[in-house]
């Protein structure tokens, strides 16, 4: 990339109730610091993303799978250093209104990613409510934002229609998980492949976009 060209940009579909969202987190901002990228934010409804793409819900998945989770959970724990808790107290709660409040700071401008982290942190390691005003507006104040304005604003028709289309944005797209990267149309799932997003930014390779199989016959 020279000096001349657009700063590379990555769309990032999230929820504040992903887990791997939340272990990726610090190393995908840190990766965006090295390549110059931004990051476009995408909250989007987790649930009706996994049950459009043929996912479950942790507790409805069989239990060998659960299991598993439970090990991968702890060797990322480890690989990423960050504390992580297993069964957190407030998990599933609706991250809808955090979602909203996340979109209206978007919508000001102002910067967010401290929030982002933040209001993951608050689920899988703080073992906080990220459906409970007091706390998202807490967890706003702390990242520099007006969290009690961005609650005033997250019932606002504008943000509800905004947080509804970027869920079908990410099923028509067929984004079936979380985190789900987007680089130049090329697809990227869960914080294991962010090794292979940050070469698809500073490589020359022509993106590899996903197929339509519905065209396949």
């Amino acid at each position: 990339m020279s000096a001349s060209d657009p700063a590379p940009e990555v769309e990032y579909y999230f929820s504040f109730l992903s887990l791997w969202s939340y272990v990726g987190s610090l190393e995908f901002r840190a990766l965006a610091e090295r390549t110059g990228a931004s990051i476009v934010y995408k909250p989007v409804d987790l649930l009706a993303v996994f049950a459009a793409g043929g996912g479950k819900p942790v507790k409805e998945r069989p239990l060998q799978r659960q299991a598993y989770r439970l090990v991968e959970m702890q060797r990322w724990r480890r690989i990423r250093n960050i504390p992580l808790v297993l069964h957190p107290r407030h998990y599933p709660a609706d991250p809808a209104l955090a979602h909203r409040v996340l979109l209206a700071a978007i919508e000001e401008g102002s910067a967010v990613a401290d929030f982002v982290h933040a209001g993951l942190k608050a689920v899988w390691a703080d073992e906080l409510d990220i459906s409970d005003a007091a706390t998202i507006a807490h967890l706003a104040d702390a990242a520099r934002l007006d969290g009690d304005r961005l609650l005033a604003r997250a019932g606002e028709p504008g943000l509800r229609t905004r947080e509804a289309a970027l869920t079908r944005e990410a099923i028509a797209r067929q984004v079936f998980g979380a985190p789900f990267y987007v680089f130049r149309g090329e697809p990227f799932w869960g914080q294991d492949r962010l090794a292979l997003l940050e070469d698809a930014i500073t490589g020359s390779g022509e993106p590899i976009p996903l197929p339509d199989l519905a065209d396949s016959g």
